[in-house]
């Protein structure tokens, strides 16, 4: 494989004028992990593509997670019927330029893609009992008019804060905006005790908005079962543990918790969601 081309094509798909979905696997709540996987069940994607480890990723060792080796990946999949591009993809760790560049070369000239969306969570102080919000920042005004008709926040002012480096996210949108190509990062919050284990209701809203701007038509009836599955399980677990529930109460009137409150909340309840039903 060479330098100039760090990527394996392994079929070139059909596509013209399509959308690339991107998230990533390091997010809170499996966010972005959660949606593209559902996308590619959904739509039925196949994967067609994927980039070089070795040029952005260190191999020397294997990230472990709840005793599960996970390796680093950066899958393309094609869901042709709908015309719709993912990419499943671990952080990189080196060379986020030619990364970018790389990701943005297979969407144009295999895919010619018209639109980006990268979708996350955001960590979140309240409740679960709030409803998701979906807040989107674009690359251009275009991109921003388009989302008008949307239930969604797009007057988001975010900075970089100084001497941190972009998120992913939005040094994609960047990127994209230098090719022409429009571009927006969607996030969601996500509950702060819920980050270490699934949010399908935030899951739901980020597939919801997909589902209505890409015209898909997907049956999304599992994932609002598993987040009432997980509500009424929280719910359990508030009637077990009066301690939990004061906390969970105290966030739903508005009050913050302290760090050692907010610690011991984190802990019972992925504990508790970690267990077998």
């Amino acid at each position: 494989m060479s330098q100039q081309q760090p990527f394996q094509i392994y079929a070139e798909p059909e596509l013209e004028d399509s959308c690339l979905v991107v998230g990533w696997s390091e997010d809170v709540g499996r966010m972005g992990e959660g949606v593209i996987e559902c996308l590619n069940r959904k739509l039925g994607g196949r994967e067609f593509a994927e980039l070089d480890l070795e040029a952005f990723f260190q191999l020397g060792g294997v990230a472990v997670q709840d005793n599960i080796a996970r390796f680093p990946e950066v899958k393309f999949s094609c869901c042709p019927g709908k015309n719709v591009v993912t990419l499943k993809s671990s952080s990189p760790r080196s060379e986020w330029y030619r990364f970018m560049e790389s990701v943005l070369d297979i969407a144009r000239d295999y895919c010619h893609v018209k639109e980006i969306f990268s979708i996350g969570g955001m960590v979140y102080l309240g409740p679960h009992t709030t409803p998701r919000q979906l807040m989107a920042i674009s690359n251009s005004a275009e991109m921003r008019d388009s989302l008008n008709e949307y239930d969604l926040i797009r007057d988001l002012d975010y900075e970089t804060p100084p001497g941190q480096r972009p998120t992913l996210s939005s040094f994609l949108i960047w990127s994209a905006a230098r090719r022409d190509i429009a571009a927006a990062s969607l996030w969601i919050p996500v509950p702060f005790y819920l980050v270490g284990v699934e949010d399908p209701r935030a899951w739901q809203r980020g597939l919801d908005f997909l589902d209505e701007r890409l015209g898909l038509e997907m049956d999304l009836s599992d994932i609002a079962e598993a987040a009432m599955r997980q509500n009424e399980r929280i719910a359990r677990l508030r009637v077990d543990s009066p301690e939990v529930d004061d906390y969970i109460h105290r966030l739903e009137t508005g009050t913050v918790l302290s760090q050692d409150e907010s610690e011991s909340l984190f802990q019972q309840v992925n504990e508790f969601l970690k267990q077998r039903e």
